[in-house]
């Protein structure tokens, strides 16, 4: 009875603790964001960029070139989802500023044949996006999320399914000075079946409570 009474109380810690740092939020805003922003009219989401950290065997079945493909899709995919939320925000009049086809923001990045966006500053990429202020983030999972990357990783090396969980950090800088505007970092459980749509819903839900952009 004593050892089922403690695997029960271990257990249940441990629950608590994995709850607890799923639920962990780091958030910046920075202080004078509505005088920074009052004059913002339309932004652009940049392709996110992914992380899809495989296991040693599975990393076996795959080459440099297709995970990096897999990464470039998968940060394509939340770019798209996070798009998608924005607009139905747009549509309702919970948003106070335009988004910027992401169709038009990658190709003028491939016009103007940026590939790395770390090499650029956030100024030239709002000069070139004709933009008031970019959003930028990273997104680190162990599986795929979009549909696509899932049925190609699953044909590959027979590995299905979507995530549990996956930390994204996005930020939002100002288009004259590059200026940290707003940070978000959140680590989301996902569920069997959950793609980037679902993420980012879950995600942004929470978030755009505390993003000035919106009503």
């Amino acid at each position: 009875m004593y050892k089922f009474t403690f695997k029960l109380v271990m257990a249940m810690l441990f629950m608590f603790n994995l709850n607890t740092a799923l639920a962990q939020t780091n958030l910046y805003q920075h202080p004078q964001f509505e005088t920074r922003t009052a004059d913002h009219k339309i932004i652009a989401i940049l392709p996110f960029e992914a992380n899809v950290s495989l296991r040693p065997k599975q990393m076996k079945e795959i080459s440099q070139e297709q995970l990096a493909d897999l990464e470039k899709n998968e940060g394509l995919s939340v770019q798209s989802a996070m798009y998608s939320w924005f607009l139905k925000r747009k549509k309702r009049g919970d948003l106070l500023i335009d988004i910027q086809d992401v169709k038009r923001t990658n190709a003028l990045l491939l016009q103007n044949n940026i590939d790395n966006l770390n090499a650029v500053t956030t100024e030239q990429l709002a000069q070139i996006l004709g933009v008031d202020a970019v959003i930028t983030g990273t997104f680190e999972t162990d599986k795929p999320m979009s549909d696509g990357a899932s049925v190609a990783l699953g044909l590959l090396i027979g590995f299905w399914g979507s995530t549990n969980a996956a930390t994204i950090n996005m930020s939002v800088n100002n288009g004259t000075d590059g200026e940290l505007l707003w940070n978000y970092n959140k680590r989301v459980a996902g569920s069997l079946g959950s793609n980037t749509d679902m993420l980012i819903n879950k995600l942004m839900r929470k978030a755009s409570r505390r993003l000035g952009y919106t009503d």
